[in-house]
This record gives C-alpha cells, structure tokens and sequence, in this order.
C-alpha cells in the first residue's frame, strides 16, 4: 500500500478504534516499563514480586498492542482504500490522532504514578505478602505477634545481589503459578526446609551477629497450673549467650575457627545423626555419630554448615504449642488469671478439632462462656465482660496457631530455640552422638544456662533482683 506525499503514513492508525486501543497499550506498557525499570537495576532488589509486573503484565500488554495495531487497519481496510482513492480529511485525522496522545499521555501519568508505582511499593509490604497470597495466612499471622513485625519480609526473603534477583523471580514465578492453580502444597513447607532459605550472613547478619559478645541474659518463664486457682510457678535461668571469644552458645557454635557441619534424615532437620566438629585455631576435629546408624546410611545423607537458623529456625514465624499460648496470655494479662480453671479449660477447647476457623470462632468463645454458666453462675453474673474478653483471647491464640483448611494444627512447624516444646537443642545435645575416641557431645545443663529456679511459686532469685511485683503485676492487669 503506497502513500502520496498530501496522504501520511500514520493516518491509517487513526481509522478504527481497535488501532487506537493497540497504539495506547504499546505505549502505555513502554512508559510504564521506564517507571519500574530503575527497581531492576538498583543491585538488590528489594521486591521479588515487581518481577510479574516487569516481566509478565507489561510484556502481555506491549505485544497484545502490537497485535491490535494490524487488526484495526485490517478492519478499517475498506475506509482507508476509499481514501486513498478519494481523499482524506486531513483535519479530523489530526484530530483523531491529537485526542489519541492526549488521552494516553494522561492515562501514562495516572498508570506511572499511582498504579504502577503504588502496585510496586504495595508489592513491598508484609500484607501483600501475608493477605494477597493465602497460602500464606499462618506466617502472616505469626509475623504479626513476632519481634520482626516491623521488618518487612522482602529483608528476610530476597538476598542482595544478581543472583538473589534470578532467584527472587525464579521463585515468585513458581508461587504465581502455585497459587493460581491452587497447587501449593499444604502444610507451606519452611524455607529451610525447602532449601530455599538465604544464608543467614546475608540477611539475619546484617543486624545481629554471632561473633558479637551477648553477655549472660535473665529469662523468666512463667508457667500455670491446671488447678483452679491457675497456680503460676516460675523457671529463672541466666543464659549463657556468650560471643567471640567469651564462652557460652553462641561460642561454642560459631567462635573463631569453629565449624560445625551435620547431617540430617529428613527435610526439616530435626532428625541429626552425624556431626562434624572442627576447629582451625587449635586444629581439633571430630566427628559424632549415632552408634546404631549404619555408615552406608550416613553417606547417603546430605549435609549442611551449620548457622544461626538451625536453631533460630522461627525468628519470626514462631507458633506455639496450646498450654505455651495460654501461659504466655495469663502471664501478658490478657487472660485473667483469678478465673477458676481457665488454663484447664482453655487448653481443652484449643486442643478440640474444629473443622474450620469458622467453626472454632462461633463454638470457642460460647462454649468458655457456657462453662462459667453452668459450674460458677454467681461469678459469671458479675464477670460477664471479663469471661467474653477471655473467650476471645483463647480463639486470638487458636487463629495464631491453627489453619485448618491450610494443615496447619499444633506443632506443625517445630521450633528449635530450646529444648521444652520440641527436640531443638536435644536433636545433637542427647548424650548419644559419640565421637572415635569415646566423647560424646555433652547434655549438662549448666553448659548453656544456669538454673536459678526451676517451675518454684515464689523463686526468692526474683525478690532478690526486685523484679517479682513487676512480673507478677502484668498478668493481673
């Protein structure tokens, strides 16, 4: 199709509509394109999920224009051979093409300042992370209640570099699909157990490192009763956290020269038959093996070095066990501690199956509340309020913990920082790794911390140190 001198090439877009619409979409998807460009060429990307806007929604625009470009002039054929035989308006056609800039220039502006800009910093925060994805309503949850609340979880999730780039998008892609299709496997499994956890010298180290000396700490675990005065007791232990060169945990772990690696017999890590201690400063190595562990069978397993995450496994997504989550609300005064029996019984209707979240949010609160009807109705006649409040506070510590519709129940994800809920420090401090020459790897108590009360009413360590009213004034507040 040839075009005279009076009758310009670029008329032909202005013919049909379907051309128009293909000519914003090619521009729209290339100035878009220029707003989230400079996310991509920062170096550490921040937002592994701008990859579905840079990759996926601003590529399907660019071409689906590119393809209605020839369809409109394909179906405004007839119009323009009638004009190229006969003429064209030219004013209308500059008008057609004038209205055409102007409404995609607008349509740029609002699409490259408030969508596009405010998807990509939306696509940042913990709630796009949490809420938008619903597979992932147990770590949002957990998050919520956790020290790291505050940080978002592309800090944690996504590592610095081009490598972490590839792997950020790599990974936000197969979880789009997942999702999409409702294929994600249930329970979520944990990144260390997937294998998809960023070293933690390239994330957790950013703030907090081993070598750094920690001191001893004070911990105060208060712990109630299944009587019906509730009755609390309290375990005091200085932790030995130690750092660097000075003894305690973190040195023995990860002190100068100290490497550790192991092996584990299943995904999650909680199964460690052997381990392997070396220490390059004073040139000390051994290797602990379970005794009744076949060689073949060690061989085969895969090892890891050891670092923060294999005991700080849940720094952040931590869930807890039903009598943990009542004693920690009683000691937080979110539960009354004067009603007669509420850990017995809260931990009863936690550990009941509901079949959904729905289910246990209408049966919990009533059935607490029935409770105190029947056996205690004059204390229920004066403490309605406080026994609804507590109604709500043992549902707020199930809706933590448990997603029925996801497999998520009670100890699905263990956490290995201690030994009282679940193996963590027992899984190589048992008494049963041995060494060639006969040592094992100890199991004293007093190597990690130092008991000043175990499970005592009134531990006088804490009259010493001026701090019992204080920690017994939270749970009646």
């Amino acid at each position: 199709m040839k075009f005279s001198g009076d009758k310009p090439a670029w008329f032909v877009l202005t013919r049909h509509w379907v051309s128009l619409l293909g000519g914003s979409l090619v521009a729209t998807a290339v100035i878009s394109w220029f707003f989230v460009l400079p996310l991509q060429v920062r170096g550490h990307v921040d937002n592994p999920y701008v990859g579905i806007i840079f990759f996926l929604i601003l590529p399907a625009l660019f071409f689906a224009g590119l393809i209605l470009v020839p369809i409109g002039i394909y179906l405004s054929r007839s119009q323009i051979r009638e004009h190229l035989e006969n003429g064209f308006n030219r004013k209308a056609a500059l008008q057609r093409i004038a209205w055409f800039f102007v409404i995609t220039a607008l349509l740029n502006i609002v699409i490259g300042t408030q969508v596009t800009y405010r998807a990509v910093k939306h696509m940042e925060t913990p709630q796009f992370c949490g809420e938008t994805c619903h597979t992932m309503r147990p770590e949002f949850a957990s998050y919520q209640n956790s020290p790291h609340s505050r940080v978002e979880c592309v800090e944690c999730h996504v590592a610095p570099g081009a490598a972490g780039w590839i792997s950020s998008k790599a990974a936000g892609m197969r979880q789009l699909v997942e999702t999409v299709l409702n294929t994600m496997p249930q329970p979520i499994p944990s990144a260390l157990e997937s294998n998809r956890l960023v070293p933690a010298r390239q994330t957790c180290e950013n703030c907090h490192w081993p070598q750094q000396f920690s001191g001893a700490r004070l911990r105060v675990f208060s712990k109630y009763g299944d009587d019906e005065a509730n009755t609390r007791s309290a375990t005091v232990l200085m932790m030995l956290i130690g750092g660097n060169r000075i003894a305690g945990i973190h040195g023995a772990h990860f002190g100068p020269g100290v490497h550790i690696r192991f092996a584990a017999a299943d995904p999650r890590r909680q199964e460690i038959p052997w381990i392997e201690y070396r220490n390059t400063d004073t040139r000390e190595a051994r290797t602990f093996v379970i005794s009744d562990l076949p060689p073949d069978r060690v061989k085969a397993l895969p090892t890891h070095e050891m670092e923060c995450v294999d005991c700080h496994n849940r720094p952040t997504h931590a869930f807890d066990l039903p009598a943990h989550g009542m004693d920690k609300a009683l000691a937080g005064g979110d539960i009354p501690v004067t009603l007669p029996f509420i850990k017995k019984k809260g931990v009863e209707l936690l550990t009941t199956n509901y079949g959904s979240r729905a289910e246990a949010a209408a049966r919990v609160p009533e059935a607490l509340e029935s409770f105190y009807r029947q056996s205690y109705p004059d204390l229920y006649a004066a403490r309605s309020d406080d026994i609804h409040r507590a109604g709500l506070a043992v549902l707020a510590i199930y809706d933590r913990n448990v997603f029925p519709e996801l497999k998520v129940s009670w100890g699905t994800y263990p956490n290995n920082l201690g030994h009282m809920d679940s193996p963590g420090c027992f899984r190589c401090h048992d008494g049963s790794h041995t060494a060639a020459d006969g040592k094992t790897i100890t199991q004293d108590c007093n190597t990690c911390h130092e008991p000043l009360a175990i499970e005592e009413t009134s531990p006088e360590i804490l009259k010493t140190l001026g701090i019992a009213q204080r920690i017994e004034g939270a749970e009646k507040k």
